[in-house]
């Protein structure tokens, strides 16, 4: 179940979910998993951004991609294998595939500034891994201050043939979608599944621009399955309707630094992980947060009903 540049549909992104110690909670990893696959997920992406990987050794790192990997079953895991230099790059990449991921994803490092720098690290970075491990393009800009024009996006990609898929969180980022698209009209791009993140923020417009679906952390992965089902099938007012809901919430997790609390607490009240904890160093959400969020909550549950959170509660175990 090797990724392909046909992959479609919704790729969780997943949080690593920690005790209140800072200890891995692999409970929580096995209820994660399996509440994505219960919601229909067709694919879960591990140890990225969000994954809160560069505070995990590399044991750790290892530990947990072959967690969320041997519980997943049927759904396709990509492992988030970024790092400073390509010998843990590569050593994470071959474990994971051993344990049966479905690919790898690669992000570009802060420091590449030119056109050149930027198709010089992938090449070398797929050199690294080998070319018989499919990998994921992450196009981050916002976080990771790296500058990708479709041009370079192509370079990298029809440079390495096991390159099947962009993640593209760019933003204000639709005309690169439209782009990409047109330069596989005109044969100049080879084909490649281009999945969104950046929270979700601009799903609805991205699917209608040609994305495959989407690829990014938002606590309800329900709505994202749902607005690419609905965009697919060309129901337009029902997946903006729909979306529309859930956007205030939506944007108060794309805050910088606190969104991953955010995330981290309504996955907590959920009931799906024990614990919003954060390994240090990381935010912790307040009091006075957690009762926006709430309120954000039940303004969603009016439209939405799987919203309608009761009052927080620890998960078992």
């Amino acid at each position: 179940m090797k990724l392909t540049a046909q992959a479609a549909g919704t790729f969780a992104i997943a949080p690593t979910p920690f005790h209140e110690d800072g200890r891995i909670d692999e409970k929580s990893i096995d209820r994660l998993t399996d509440f994505y696959a219960e919601v229909g997920c067709d694919g879960v992406t591990v140890l990225g951004i969000l994954g809160e990987a560069p505070k995990l050794d590399a044991a750790e790192a290892e530990q947990v991609a072959v967690r969320f990997v041997k519980r997943a079953k049927n759904m396709q895991i990509i492992v988030g294998v970024s790092a400073p230099g390509f010998a843990s790059m590569r050593s994470l990449a071959k474990a994971s595939m051993d344990a049966g991921a479905a690919g790898v994803m690669i992000a570009p490092p802060p420091h590449l500034r030119t056109d050149d720098q930027i198709t010089g690290y992938f090449k070398q970075a797929q050199e690294a891994i080998g070319e018989d491990i499919p990998w994921v393009l992450q196009d981050y800009p916002l976080t990771l201050n790296v500058i990708f024009t479709p041009a370079v996006i192509r370079k990298i990609v029809m440079d390495s043939p096991s390159c099947v898929m962009l993640k593209h969180e760019d933003w204000p980022g639709l005309e690169k979608i439209t782009t990409l698209r047109n330069f596989q009209k005109d044969g100049s791009l080879k084909p490649m599944s281009i999945l969104v993140g950046n929270g979700g923020l601009f799903l609805d417009f991205e699917m209608e621009r040609g994305a495959d679906g989407a690829m990014t952390g938002y606590a309800f992965p329900e709505l994202l399955i749902d607005v690419v089902k609905l965009s697919k099938a060309g129901k337009r007012d029902a997946a903006h309707d729909l979306f529309d809901a859930h956007l205030p919430l939506i944007r108060y997790e794309q805050q910088p630094g606190a969104g991953l609390s955010v995330r981290k607490y309504v996955l907590q009240k959920r009931g799906i992980i024990s614990s919003s904890a954060q390994r240090k160093p990381g935010a912790t959400i307040t009091a006075t947060a957690k009762a926006e969020v709430d309120y954000l909550l039940s303004r969603v549950a009016r439209v939405d009903r799987r919203a309608n959170l009761q009052p927080q509660s620890s998960a078992a175990g």
